[in-house]
């Protein structure tokens, strides 16, 4: 069970890391938007693909982001019922929605996903307007990445729930960067 728990810290640390590192693109997006608004009511200059880049960064932080967050329990649950569970009860909660809701939607992602991106990078789909962004097909390719990174992190929790159900006290089983 030992090994479980590594690897259960090991993917919560690359988590950790994909969203540390995908935050930065939020600063980047709100100056790139401050520019974007300078540029065009102070000199009355605009660049689609400058525009098109805010697209480009606010789709990546959603969409590379779902493992952290649910690293994090950032996304919607029905607290009502869930708060007061005892832990284990939480991780069978956890364990289910994992393997029956989660991984399944992971799956019809990749699967109704992947012949949309394989298009968009056989023709190397760029932008439809004059001086967009050529790469497009780089953009869908989070189409793909999104379901992988959460499907990871939903790994984790499933090896986490396993712990816990097990007898492994809640306390071992978190990591420093996922608070009960």
């Amino acid at each position: 069970m030992e090994g479980l728990h590594q690897l259960v810290k090991r993917i919560d640390a690359f988590s950790e890391w994909v969203g540390q590192t995908m935050s930065w693109l939020t600063l980047l997006m709100a100056l790139v938007t401050f520019v974007i608004v300078v540029l065009r009511y102070v000199f009355n200059v605009g660049w689609i693909w400058m525009q098109e880049s805010v697209v480009y960064m606010h789709g990546l932080v959603f969409m590379l982001t779902a493992g952290y967050t649910l690293l994090h329990d950032g996304h919607v649950r029905v607290d009502i019922f869930y708060r007061p569970l005892s832990p284990q009860k939480k991780a069978w909660v956890d364990l289910l929605g994992t393997l029956l809701l989660l991984f399944p939607t992971c799956g019809l992602i990749l699967y109704f996903g992947t012949p949309y991106v394989e298009r968009s990078w056989s023709v190397f789909e760029g932008s439809k307007e004059a001086g967009g962004i050529p790469g497009v097909f780089l953009l869908k390719t989070a189409i793909l990445l999104f379901p992988i990174l959460i499907g990871i992190q939903g790994l984790s929790q499933v090896l986490r729930s396993v712990l816990v159900i097990k007898g492994y006290p809640i306390e071992s089983v978190k990591t420093e960067s996922h608070p009960e």
